[in-house]
């Protein structure tokens, strides 16, 4: 079955890149005020410091020696301070260099440091990278880590300057295809310890929900009222509202339902002033077991449940949100420029 994975974007010059998409426009999330009520978090003794934290997309690149493999690259260029550590010598030679030799390379010893020290990451550190498609974590030193730099398909081909690439890690090199959902439905993090609860995560597989729903935990809108969906995670129920504008859903209404009947969480996700931003399909009501985007479950430790993959963005990056009031999202890092 075609999977409708072809939501991302794919950018050529013999260079594919597929990774969260960003939005120059902020996705609009808001919340209510909501009852009073505990949410179940992870337990943890190791204390993690959530302050200046940043997690990252993986960028799947289509290798450069066969179209069948993949290479699997982290940009850490959304957050990095200073001047972009490209070589002198690639900006000054360029004229010289192929479009090969210009468009991905290694960092020598000096450009790698600077990075580092844009990133206040040091060799010490780990790259952890959590699947939530599958619940498994991978932990990389930093140290055995390529620091490379790609070209932005969005660059002048004409003349590049250090602005021109994108700064970063290389995962992997020469995997397969038919993983594409394993890297696409992963989370990274560099740092000394591990933010990631384990085993915790799962897909949001939906089904209708009777009539009634619509009235009973959601407020009047200007927009009518479309479908209704439901799911369960733990002790929570998750009802899912669709609000439309001539025929076509710009709005949907999260509220999360407790074991005693109480609304302990609510998010609205609006396509309300962005660019070519969409709703992405649901699982178990318009998309299958190969195509799930929305997922749950206790993500970071020490923090209240997480839900996600609501909107594919045209521009910006997408966000983890908690279902907690009080928590802010985490937007994840995934420098998608134009």
């Amino acid at each position: 079955m075609m999977k409708l994975k072809t939501i991302a974007v794919l950018l050529l010059f013999q260079l594919v890149i597929v990774s969260c998409q960003k939005e120059e426009k902020k996705v609009v999330t808001t919340e209510s005020k909501i009852t009073n009520d505990t949410i179940k978090t992870v337990k943890t003794e190791e204390k993690i410091d959530y302050s200046n934290f940043n997690i990252f997309s993986l960028s799947i690149i289509s290798s450069a020696e066969k179209d069948s493999d993949m290479d699997i690259f982290i940009s850490v260029s959304d957050i990095y301070e200073g001047a972009q550590p490209i070589p002198a010598d690639i900006i000054k030679n360029q004229k010289q260099m192929t479009y090969e030799e210009l468009q991905h390379f290694e960092l020598d010893a000096s450009s790698r440091k600077k990075l580092l020290s844009g990133i206040r990451l040091t060799e010490k550190d780990s790259l952890y990278i959590y699947e939530h498609g599958s619940n498994k974590l991978q932990r990389m030193p930093v140290s055995q880590l390529k620091a490379v730099a790609y070209l932005s398909p969005y660059s002048d081909s004409e003349e590049v300057d250090p602005e021109s690439y994108m700064m970063g890690f290389q995962v992997a090199t020469h995997q397969k295809t038919t993983d594409y959902d394993r890297y696409n439905n992963a989370i990274a993090y560099f740092g000394n310890k591990n933010p990631f609860v384990e085993n915790k995560m799962k897909a949001v597989k939906w089904q209708k929900a009777g009539a009634d729903i619509s009235k009973k935990y959601f407020s009047h809108s200007k927009l009518a009222q479309g479908k209704t969906y439901q799911s369960q995670y733990e002790n929570m129920t998750y009802y899912l509202q669709d609000y439309l504008e001539e025929g076509n859903t710009v709005e949907r209404k999260l509220a999360v339902i407790n074991d005693r009947k109480e609304k302990i969480a609510e998010k609205t996700f609006s396509l309300a002033g962005s660019d070519g931003g969409e709703f992405l399909p649901l699982y178990g009501i318009d998309a299958d077991e190969a195509n799930v985007f929305q997922y749950t479950g206790h993500l970071f430790k020490g923090k209240p449940p997480v839900i996600f993959g609501f909107i594919a963005q045209s521009f910006g990056c997408p966000s983890v949100s908690f279902l907690d009031q009080k928590e802010k999202d985490f937007p994840i890092n995934c420098d998608n420029r134009h």
